[in-house]
């Protein structure tokens, strides 16, 4: 196997095992690329990202990208005269950036193309009660998450895990994933597949209109809607007008409420649902630190339901 020579592209922690499985190989990071330095919290210092922080303590060089459509940043990877580019959790690049490597340029997705396309594969995968999913590489092309398949690692979703839990396990599969696709790329056995578009579903962005509990599902859906979007961005309900962010709940098929109402029985909170409802486990209201359902009921009560 003749070694790649390779520009790595990322900026989340997501991408740092990638990272560090590449640069522990035979193969050549010649750079790495990343998003510039950002403001944390008010008044902050500006930091890097993790792909950089990363980067820096391997001692490989790094380019920050303000804008990928830039002739500058062009030039700057053509100079490289890379084989492979390799990117994991980066923005949308132009055709012309993906065209510059001879081997062309891969990326890895936290799902099993074409299933989640999108920003959001690990949280909609839970959302939706997926059982299962996994990692693909697959060459980019000029569509989003479309191009041609090299490989795929399957995993199971547990009935209980969340997005978090299943991000940190998947972040290492797509590692050795991802190593064992370059590989093949140099080996020059790398057998690619089309995906079947027919197949394909949606990973959408999250923001606030599409993270709102609706009680009205019945109550393994809301329990999956829950940990779908924990840690982040959290799901969320109103309480008098005020917003309630959701961070652990349990399906209970024992209760009969309406949508939304709320009985507090043997130091549990319950919600109702369209049918059956959820233990609230964990919540927090707007400026209050998370708390039990239990410290919930002692100092709101249960004037009103959910919504």
């Amino acid at each position: 196997m003749n070694p790649l020579r390779i520009i790595f592209m990322g900026s989340p922690d997501f991408a740092v095992p990638s990272l560090e499985k590449l640069a522990s190989s035979r193969h050549i990071i010649e750079a790495v690329v990343s998003n510039p330095d950002k403001r944390r919290g008010r008044g902050g210092r500006p930091l890097p990202t993790d792909v950089k922080r990363k980067a820096a303590e391997l001692e490989l060089p790094v380019i920050d990208v303000e804008d990928p459509k830039s002739r500058e940043f062009s030039n700057a990877l053509k100079a490289i005269e890379p084989d492979l580019i390799v990117i994991v959790a980066f923005r949308i690049l132009p055709q012309t950036i993906l065209a510059i490597p001879k081997s062309g340029s891969i990326n890895l997705h936290a799902s099993l193309l074409p299933k989640y396309r999108g920003a959001a594969p690990i949280h909609w995968a839970i959302i939706n009660g997926e059982k299962e999913t996994g990692c693909t590489t697959f060459f980019l092309d000029e569509k989003v998450d479309t191009g041609e398949i090299i490989s795929q690692k399957k995993t199971v979703i547990g009935p209980d895990e969340t997005t978090g839990d299943l991000y940190n396990r998947l972040k290492i599969l797509g590692a050795d994933l991802l190593l064992e696709s370059v590989n093949e790329i140099a080996c020059g056995t790398c057998e690619k597949m089309p995906q079947n578009d027919d197949l394909a579903t949606p990973a959408p962005k999250l923001f606030r209109e599409n993270t709102r509990i609706k009680f009205g599902k019945n109550a393994a859906d809301v329990h999956n809607f829950i940990r779908g979007l924990y840690p982040f961005p959290l799901a969320w309900c109103t309480y008098s007008n005020e917003k309630v962010k959701i961070h652990h709940a349990a399906p209970y098929t024992g209760e009969t409420l309406k949508p939304g109402q709320l009985d507090f029985r043997d130091g549990k909170l319950f919600a109702g649902c369209g049918t059956g409802s959820v233990e609230i486990i964990e919540l927090q209201l707007p400026g209050k630190k998370r708390m039990t359902g239990a410290d919930f009921v002692n100092s709101y009560g249960l004037s009103v339901p959910f919504k």
